[in-house]
């Protein structure tokens, strides 16, 4: 699936990628309407159905991915709101061996991930992973999200790599498809991001349910 000699840069995402997805989507779709509703006074139904249309017009956007966008924007303390469920925060299977054994191999390593430093500082207290990393880039400190192509052209300007010897694992596919129009030429995608969701089956990039399919060195019949 891999061709490890011709990869030089790896670059990975971290929200569905690395981590469980399901913290998020626990957060966004459970947690967030039921604390809407009682600071509104709204039925839980009617906080979710709400929440959904407005958080849906802003998806792929900078500030989609910023809880102080939202925490103006619905009068909540998102990332309090956020460390209330920061117990449900977790790695995803094999993701600590898959980052060991490409920290120790001659590779650059770089987390690329549209989530804010808020989170990203959540996060890491919980399950703490950026030792493995030669570098961690925040869309936000481009003051734009890997949707868009600027994002990989700032990319290039602060941490060179040769999009055609680059890997980038994302499962996001406007992600994905933004990297691929750049030229990066090796793309990777999550069939599973949500460990409590379904597996996806129409995925428009290969994908894999785990890192113990591409471990480096490691290649599938």
């Amino acid at each position: 699936m891999i061709d490890w000699d011709s990869i030089d840069t790896v670059l990975l995402d971290m929200d569905g990628t690395l981590l469980d997805l399901h913290f998020d989507n626990y957060f966004w779709v459970e947690h967030l309407p039921l604390a809407y509703a009682q600071k509104h006074q709204l039925s839980p139904e009617s906080a979710s159905e709400w929440l959904k249309h407005r958080l849906s017009r802003d998806v792929g956007t900078l500030q989609w991915y910023s809880p102080d966008y939202w925490s103006q924007q619905l009068d909540l303390d998102v990332p309090a709101l956020q460390r209330e469920l920061k117990h449900m925060i977790a790695v995803r299977p094999y993701a600590l061996k898959f980052l060991q054994q490409l920290h120790h191999s001659h590779r650059d390593v770089v987390m690329v991930t549209n989530a804010h430093r808020k989170v990203l500082e959540i996060k890491m207290d919980q399950v703490d992973i950026t030792t493995w990393f030669d570098r961690v880039v925040v869309s936000h400190d481009f003051d734009v999200p890997k949707e868009q192509q600027a994002f990989w052209c700032k990319l290039q300007e602060l941490h060179a790599f040769d999009p055609a010897r680059t890997l980038l694992i994302d499962d996001t596919e406007s992600v994905l498809h933004s990297a691929q129009q750049y030229g990066i030429a090796h793309l990777l995608t999550l069939l599973q991001p949500d460990s409590k969701r379904q597996k996806r089956i129409d995925t428009h990039f290969p994908g894999i349910h785990h890192f113990d399919e591409i471990m480096p060195g490691h290649q599938l019949p």
